[in-house]
């Protein structure tokens, strides 16, 4: 095992950093190496919006849903879906319109815009670690994306994805157990046999029920399966839809 796979196998969220700021120079380094990452067609459809402002990350933690690692860490990033620029760039082509809205309207182009992004982040997230800093990645931004689009001045054709936040770790928490290879890894076809499934799903449960019980002194035990059914229960953020359609992206 080298030393990349050992530093990717001891990732964990850092929701604590120290009281310092990241140089411009390391910045700078974490955006490249998100440009680096694979990109479908080329196309690069991602924006990455730094945030220093300390006022701008306060109301970025406010609507992320109250949490300070927003606003207390060595610099936040906000990655975000971008067709606005692909749409100029067609412009610039002189592109005939109908052909681009077409496009840019497409469920396809929208799944290619998310993909990359994350590709980019999770590249920008290997860099910072192997600097010797922690993130978490910001979801809650979705809360409420019409207050951060403002904030943010993003224009049509871009969402606010999710945020991260990144510094250097006052507190290193424990890395949580996944979920058992053989049931996220199929060869050769997904792997029907539900019993099987649900064995290996069960036996995950006593896992992660294990490990809160001994990471709270057994105030938690939560179990894996419980959690997801919760989650599905309480559907989250159903304006979504009409998000992306005031932001002139009505998935066709």
């Amino acid at each position: 095992m080298n030393d990349t796979i050992k530093m990717l196998l001891n990732h964990r969220s850092i929701r604590s950093y120290k009281d310092e700021s990241l140089t411009d120079e390391q910045i700078h380094h974490i955006v490249q190496s998100a440009q680096s990452a694979a990109t479908s067609s080329y196309v690069q459809a991602y924006t990455i919006i730094g945030v220093k402002d300390a006022s701008k990350k306060e109301k970025l933690a406010e609507l992320a849903g109250n949490q300070a690692y927003v606003a207390k860490n060595g610099h936040f990033f906000v990655f975000c879906l971008d067709l606005h620029r692909l749409e100029l760039a067609a412009e610039l082509e002189g592109a005939a319109a109908e052909q681009i809205e077409q496009a840019l309207n497409s469920t396809e182009m929208f799944m290619i815009g998310v993909i990359d992004t994350a590709l980019a982040a999770q590249n920008a997230v290997i860099a910072a670690e192997s600097m010797g800093l922690g993130i978490c990645y910001i979801g809650g931004l979705r809360n409420q994306l019409d207050e951060v689009s403002k904030l943010l001045q993003t224009p049509n054709r871009v969402v606010p994805l999710f945020g991260l936040s990144v510094g250097y770790p006052a507190n290193l928490s424990d890395t949580k157990p996944r979920l058992p290879l053989a049931n996220v890894y199929h060869e050769d076809g997904y792997n029907q046999d539900q019993s099987e499934l649900v064995d290996q799903l069960q036996a995950y449960d006593q896992v992660i029920s294990s490990y809160y019980s001994e990471r709270t002194g057994g105030a938690r035990k939560d179990r894996w399966s419980e959690a997801m059914a919760k989650l599905l229960q309480n559907p989250k953020r159903l304006y979504m839809k009409r998000f992306l359609n005031d932001k002139n992206i009505p998935l066709e």
